[in-house]
């Protein structure tokens, strides 16, 4: 069979493996009932159902004809390589890594840092707006996160508050 739209193909391959390794992972967990559900519930059923999704976005992609036949471009590896980065920082600033001696930096400077290295993926920087967007983010992040749900993670560095 021969596919029509590599794009929708690739993508809904995509969307069933990993909807597939959720489902998979999820059964580690107690799955339990509609009624009593488990902590693995949620992740089965969320996993199943983008592994349908995927596998009908990849029927439609062997059936339905397309105009250019949507061939799969170049990778971008300038916006893979920040958005993989911004994402790494994050985890490190806001937990930090104690086995190389990075204390954590806490939520406020994970957000500037992942804010300001997702910014470089795109084709456009200006340091001023990066910076604003910044500061909405942590103050939003700061009202949703340990305000309104009360979670308990560092908010600012550890050298700073002990």
């Amino acid at each position: 069979m021969k596919i029509k739209s590599q794009k929708d193909f690739f993508s809904g391959l995509m969307f069933t493996v990993v909807g597939a390794a959720f489902a998979y992972g999820a059964t580690n967990y107690t799955i339990g009932t509609g009624g009593r559900m488990g902590p693995g519930y949620f992740p089965l059923l969320l996993g199943i159902i983008l592994a349908l999704l995927g596998s009908v976005v990849m029927f439609k992609a062997l059936v339905v004809e397309t105009p250019s036949g949507d061939k799969i471009g170049a990778w971008a590896w300038k916006p893979l390589f920040y958005i993989i980065a911004a994402n790494l920082l994050f985890g490190i600033l806001l937990g930090g890594l104690p086995s190389v001696g990075i204390p954590a930096m806490g939520l406020i400077a994970a957000i500037f840092g992942v804010t300001i290295v997702a910014s470089l993926a795109g084709d456009t920087f200006s340091l001023k707006e990066v910076l604003i967007l910044s500061v909405v983010l942590s103050i939003g992040s700061y009202l949703a996160f340990i305000v309104l749900l009360k979670l308990q993670f560092p908010v600012w560095p550890t050298f700073i508050v002990g």
